[in-house]
């Protein structure tokens, strides 16, 4: 059996070790990967009820496996623990953590439910039992199930779509499983008020998913059809998410494939197709301004960037192609642009993300989670490591890692794990997992930001997951008092970004900025403010404005100072570039309307 990624099992959906019931597995059987008679009769013996004592059963086989170093069984004894784990969860039990997980990540937001029947429910309530046993037996589905889910999954409507579409039509489920698993993945959440993007009223444009079983109709009948450039049933969820999330009805993609015949090589000419509306930009109104924002009217009336944008990555979807809408903060104005994964199964990050001007970074949102990344992180897509043996290895020692802190074992997760980052340092998962574990352990505060700055180097070529090590090794030495050393990290974080990644340079001068407003007089604030654009500010754009200039305008003003609101925006002109006539001068000339109450 080959090891396969596991991603973010983290243990998470393992019940404590401590629980009995079912038969244990005979000693003969551990060393090999569950047989098809095996599962059958744990499925006999656990469903409905019993999963928690399964649980116990193949959490015991798992472990045995891997103390006797046979990791390929060990992986499939603890995949079906996993399973069961899940499936014994209540309602109770999942919904405070996913809520906590949610707020965590701060994704939250009002199209979210905000009420929840708590009970003692398993969330295995959702899945018929021939289900259970197609998932329990497909090692591949899985594998790719336990590498995509995260903790704000919501596990219950997940495992109720996947259900609904298993009983549809469980033929071509079995041969479209990746992208049943994108749709549950996607559609288990309402979209955020501000998706696709927020140029668009909720009126002109309902955020509003397809129905699952629609969705995952309309894909396999158009790959039947022909009509792809992509072939879902080749590609996996983690590409397949960025095509089911469609703000587009099905009949507006069907006209998508009607207008155009560009061939896949050919589809950045998308963006242009929209002719762009200078008329719209030099009224100031990004708003669409009809009544229904429907990809023909797009077309027919034109439109802005993100118009262009949104018109393009509906054009990819149609034709199966992954697409993500991407929007950014250049020196003079902001922009929006697309990618989408070519035929080569590399991504293209940046069709239109030149046509006004060079801009750092992009945001998209990931449809699984409503987070906003960046079009860095996003390049992990294009990176086949994570389908390598080292990488399959280290994520299996990250499970075990997950599931002996689960159970208390300290010492024995701290091993796992750090088997797993010495496997692969590329394994973000491990880092974490490594973190906790030490930190479990009992090790003080220096040993931990010993460990941090160690995951730091390691991910030295990926600046946002350095960034976030970074900022915890600030973080653990102003916890404990050394606030000179922790500024000094900050400092140094954002002067390392300022000149190849300005939106992470520009949120570590926010985050100075704000420490100074907690507290001091206004004086010393002003003094804070001087200093950040001083080191940061010089030649800043429209990105630097937003996060550092208006949020301290917008303190001075709350507190009743508007005089020293008027000095902190002529200050801010003249270190940052406004070029006349530009987004970032009228930005300064409508805050400085706003300061004086015009």
């Amino acid at each position: 059996m080959k090891l396969r990624t596991w991603g973010r099992w983290l243990g998470a959906g393992l019940a404590p070790l401590w629980l009995m019931g079912i038969e244990p597995i005979p000693a003969i059987e551990v060393p090999q990967a569950p047989t098809p008679t095996r599962l059958a009769a744990i499925i006999r013996e656990a469903a409905p009820e019993k999963w928690p004592e399964a649980v116990a059963t193949l959490r015991r086989a798992a472990r045995s496996a891997y103390e006797q170093d046979k990791l390929a069984a060990a992986a499939a004894w603890l995949r079906a623990a996993t399973w069961a784990g899940w499936w014994a969860k209540t309602d109770a039990e999942f919904v405070p953590a996913w809520i906590k997980a949610i707020e965590s990540a701060q994704v939250g937001h009002s199209n979210m439910p905000s009420r929840f029947e708590l009970g003692a429910r398993p969330l295995g309530r959702f899945l018929a039992p021939d289900f259970q046993a197609w998932l329990l037996g497909n090692d591949r589905f899985g594998d790719e199930f336990f590498e995509i889910v995260t903790p704000q999954d919501y596990l219950p409507e997940t495992f109720r779509i996947l259900n609904e579409l298993y009983r549809h039509d469980r033929a071509k489920f079995a041969s479209n499983p990746s992208l049943a698993l994108a749709i549950a993945v996607v559609y288990d959440v309402a979209p955020p008020p501000g998706w696709p993007h927020g140029q668009v009223t909720a009126n002109a444009l309902p955020r509003r998913l397809p129905e699952p079983i629609a969705a995952f109709d309309w894909w396999v009948r158009e790959e039947t059809a022909g009509r792809l450039f992509h072939r879902p049933s080749r590609l996996p969820a983690k590409h397949l998410k960025f095509v089911v999330d469609t703000a587009a009805p099905f009949d507006q993609l069907t006209w998508c494939q009607q207008i155009t015949d560009y061939p896949l090589a050919q589809l950045d000419r998308a963006y242009t197709m929209v002719r762009y509306r200078q008329d719209r930009v030099a009224n100031g109104n990004p708003i669409w301004p009809g009544s229904a924002y429907t990809l023909p009217f797009i077309l027919r009336d034109g439109g802005i960037c993100v118009d262009q944008a949104y018109f393009a990555t509906h054009m990819g979807k149609a034709r199966g192609v992954p697409t993500l809408l991407y929007s950014g903060a250049g020196n003079d104005g902001r922009h929006a642009w697309f990618g989408y994964l070519a035929a080569d199964q590399k991504w293209r990050f940046d069709v239109g993300r030149y046509a006004e001007q060079r801009f750092v970074t992009g945001f998209a949102y990931d449809p699984q989670t409503w987070r906003r990344v960046t079009d860095h992180e996003l390049k992990f897509l294009n990176e086949g490591f994570r389908d390598l043996p080292p990488f399959r290895q280290s994520s299996v020692h990250a499970a075990f890692s997950a599931d002996y802190l689960a159970t208390g074992a300290r010492e024995a997760a701290v091993r796992a794990a750090r088997k797993a980052v010495t496997l692969e340092r590329r394994n973000v998962a491990a880092w974490e997992n490594l973190i906790l574990a030490e930190a479990a352990a009992g090790r003080d505060a220096r040993q931990r930001e010993k460990l941090l700055r160690e995951a730091t180097l390691a991910f030295q070529s990926y600046p946002d997951i350095e960034a976030g090590f970074a900022k915890r090794v600030s973080a653990s030495l102003r916890a404990r008092g050394e606030l000179s050393a922790a500024e000094a990290e900050d400092r140094l974080l954002a002067r390392k970004h300022q000149s190849k990644r300005v939106d992470l340079s520009t949120q570590q001068a926010r985050e100075i900025l704000v420490r100074s407003l907690e507290g001091g007089s206004l004086p010393a604030q002003f003094q804070a403010f001087n200093s950040v654009l001083e080191s940061f500010g010089r030649g800043a754009g429209i990105g630097f404005f937003d996060e550092v200039v208006v949020t301290f305008v917008q303190h001075l003003v709350r507190v009743g100072d508007k005089p020293a609101a008027e000095r902190a925006i002529t200050q801010a002109r003249r270190f940052l570039k406004a070029e006349p006539n530009s987004q970032l001068e009228e930005d300064f000339s409508k805050l400085q309307r706003l300061v004086r109450g015009k």
